[in-house]
């Protein structure tokens, strides 16, 4: 059972990681670094075992954001990618304004978004959603176009079927691509729901997401509890992308020579 194990990948980890916690103190120690610049490990750990409430509370909110806007882009942008995959009409009149939508900043959108949705869960949703939902489309179009023509070819030979032609043959083959644009959303999700909490966050009635505590330890100057925000933020990240690369794995390690020549 042990020979399964994949020590190497477990233990080089844990080796890099004790160093880069000896060479944080060291920093401190040899440059003599303030606390308000670079707090120690330990102190981070004081803070927020101390902020533990409001980090909690923080986190579950913008988990809540994530989870809907990341829920939202991956089920519209598959839905709109098979739509705009199956008509050339579709594709050219409306893939422009896709791009268009894409290229325009976060930023710009946001005050709009909040002056139609107001503050609170809403907007924060639509913004994660945003940022998430162009490279699922741009990905998973680009997939389900992209088919062998010697296997369409064949398709066409026994007759199928439009219908059968998307769902056996090009959304399989789209899969890659679906998968490597849901990697980016979610390596994208926490930002965009940091992002919305700082612009639409509420910090009353237990609504405030873990941007909007980031912001109240920013104005309070509690670097610490700056420091293990970050963390909280980090492990959210690490749970999305762990999630969708597990999906990954278990959609195409059997196929796809991505997975297949590795194994």
């Amino acid at each position: 059972m042990f020979s399964k194990v994949p020590w190497p990948a477990i233990f080089w980890p844990v080796i890099v990681g004790v160093c880069l916690l000896v060479a944080w103190y060291l920093a401190i120690w040899l440059f003599d670094i303030p606390q308000y610049q670079l707090p120690k490990p330990h102190v981070i750990v004081e803070a927020m075992f101390k902020e533990r409430e409001l980090l909690l509370s923080g986190g579950a909110q913008t988990t809540i954001a994530c989870m809907v806007g990341f829920f939202i882009s991956v089920t519209g942008g598959l839905a709109l990618s098979l739509f705009l995959a199956s008509s050339k009409w579709a594709f050219d009149g409306i893939y422009p304004y896709i791009l268009i939508l894409k290229m325009t900043p976060i930023i710009v959108l946001a005050p709009i978004i909040i002056l139609w949705a107001g503050q609170g869960l809403a907007s924060i949703t639509t913004i994660t959603f945003l940022i998430c939902f162009f490279p699922i489309v741009a990905n998973t179009t680009m997939g389900l176009r992209s088919v062998d023509q010697n296997h369409m070819d064949l398709f066409r030979v026994y007759k199928a079927t439009p219908s059968q032609t998307m769902f056996w043959l090009r959304l399989p083959g789209a899969m890659p691509y679906f998968m490597a644009g849901l990697k980016i959303a979610a390596a994208l999700t926490p930002i965009g729901a940091l992002y919305g909490d700082t612009v639409a966050g509420m910090g009353s009635g237990g609504e405030a997401g873990l941007g909007f505590v980031v912001m109240v330890f920013s104005a309070q100057f509690k670097v610490p509890a700056l420091f293990a925000s970050a963390f909280v933020a980090c492990v959210i990240g690490f749970l999305f992308v762990s999630i969708v690369n597990i999906l990954a794995w278990l959609t195409l390690h059997k196929w796809h020579e991505s997975y297949v020549l590795t194994d």
